[in-house]
């Protein structure tokens, strides 16, 4: 199984992007891991909230295959504690998904259609966090979760 991550939007803080670096590495002696990035949208200023999580959400549907099992970062989504998250990641991987897909949205949330497409929706927390953030957060949780399967030490109880 591949374990995808999309995002909406560069990052232009140099330490958000090292760490995301690190964590990235680290997961690829797990599983296969692919960070992508998907451009901000132009000229934002002339378009209405629904009208930019529109044009996020073509560019989002542009992405997935239709096998793709895709969870969406959301703050209404399900919460896990880390050993629960490992788990459930476990039980994705044991059905022989090709493409397990994660999207962390724009500063608006998702658009409808993407909304209508996800498989299901994932929250790391009550908290609100910026969308660069979460990026290093939820990469770090995956890691987590695969130390926690194998039994390593990274996580403590």
């Amino acid at each position: 199984m591949n374990i995808q991550l999309y995002a909406i939007g560069k990052t232009d803080q140099k330490l958000i992007e090292e760490l995301t670096e690190i964590y990235t590495k680290r997961l690829g002696h797990y599983i296969n891991f692919d960070f992508t990035i998907i451009p901000d949208i132009k000229n934002t200023k002339n378009l209405s909230v629904e009208q930019q999580k529109n044009e996020e959400g073509k560019l989002i549907m542009k992405q997935l295959e239709t096998s793709d099992f895709v969870i969406l970062l959301d703050e209404n989504g399900k919460e896990f504690s880390s050993v629960n998250f490992s788990a459930y990641l476990q039980k994705r991987m044991n059905t022989g998904l090709k493409r397990l897909v994660f999207i962390i949205g724009g500063p608006y949330g998702f658009s409808t259609e993407v909304y209508s497409r996800a498989n299901s929706k994932l929250s790391l927390s009550k908290m609100t966090f910026s969308h660069q953030m979460i990026r290093v957060f939820f990469i770090e949780q995956l890691y987590r979760a695969f130390t926690i399967l194998r039994n390593e030490p990274y996580h403590h109880q």
